[in-house]
């Protein structure tokens, strides 16, 4: 038996203002990056539940599935998959909706893909993606339940702090199936 709680959970709002360097990163042959236009439901959850394992992603989850192919589905929204020798390896969904910025509003690499490399240079990837449209800034928020190998990453991305909040966070507890 499972049951969702909210907890209070460190969350850091981060920024970048200045567009990555030089071009977008190369991955090896094996390595493909895919926009997925208008994913399914089923396949989005997937995604979400497979790199949210182990690090309390359950907002999607919660949400109508009406609802949130509101969102997916949207023209400002742009969801790219991560494909290591056929296999999803992680996903990043780019947010347009507010004028002049970007939100990364989801990044992550699936458990059985971490610690490859592989986050650090899809991250970049998706920054040159973003700045293609010429925002402000680009920005996204991250938690002390994300990986801890998450922060350093967008502070070595160019990402500045800029705000630090208590903030109530769905957590299920018990056996869960995610």
């Amino acid at each position: 038996m499972s049951s969702i709680n909210s907890i209070p959970v460190r969350t850091w709002y981060l920024e970048t203002k200045t567009p990555p360097q030089g071009s977008a990163p190369a991955f090896d042959l094996e390595v493909n990056i895919v926009h997925a236009v208008k994913p399914t439901i089923s396949f989005y959850h997937f995604l979400y539940k497979e790199v949210g394992k182990g690090l309390s992603w359950y907002n999607r989850l919660l949400i109508f599935d009406d609802e949130l192919l509101k969102i997916i589905h949207d023209n400002r929204v742009e969801i790219y998959v991560l494909w290591v020798n056929g296999v999803p390896a992680g996903f990043c969904e780019l947010d347009y909706r507010k004028p002049v910025e970007v939100e990364i509003s989801y990044f992550g690499i699936m458990p059985e893909f971490r610690g490859r490399g592989l986050g650090p240079r899809f991250l970049q990837w998706n920054l040159h993606k973003a700045w293609s449209h010429n925002p402000s800034r680009v920005w996204l928020h991250t938690c002390e339940l994300d990986g801890k190998a998450a922060m350093p990453m967008y502070l070595r991305a160019g990402f500045e702090q800029y705000d630090e909040r208590l903030e109530n966070q769905h957590i299920m507890t018990g056996n869960v199936d995610t």
